[in-house]
């Protein structure tokens, strides 16, 4: 995992929303003992996103990618769903760098 990676895919705003949305969202989950594979996660993240940050299912799509990519998240599917989890490892390196 790259710094340079991580913060190229943070330089994007909607991305960078979005990526402390997740953040967000798995902290709060983790706090009320949620299982974080459940698969309607992502579809809450998406649903959610699409409302707040006003932009297609397809934009948030290719943001999650960019994420995925920079190993910000990792993301699993099963048949038509999918589960998204943050990558601790990268926010303890972005921790450490800052």
């Amino acid at each position: 995992m790259e710094l340079t990676k991580i913060f190229k895919a943070l330089s994007n705003e909607q991305r960078l929303k979005l990526f402390k949305y997740l953040y967000e969202w798995q902290i709060n989950n983790m706090s009320a003992g949620e299982d974080l594979a459940c698969c309607s996660g992502i579809e809450k993240a998406f649903t959610k996103a699409c409302d707040c940050m006003s932009i297609s299912r397809s934009t948030i799509s290719h943001h999650m990618k960019e994420l995925q990519n920079a190993g910000l998240i990792s993301c699993t599917r099963e048949g038509k769903t999918m589960s998204c989890k943050i990558n601790e490892e990268a926010i303890e390196l972005i921790k450490n760098f800052v």
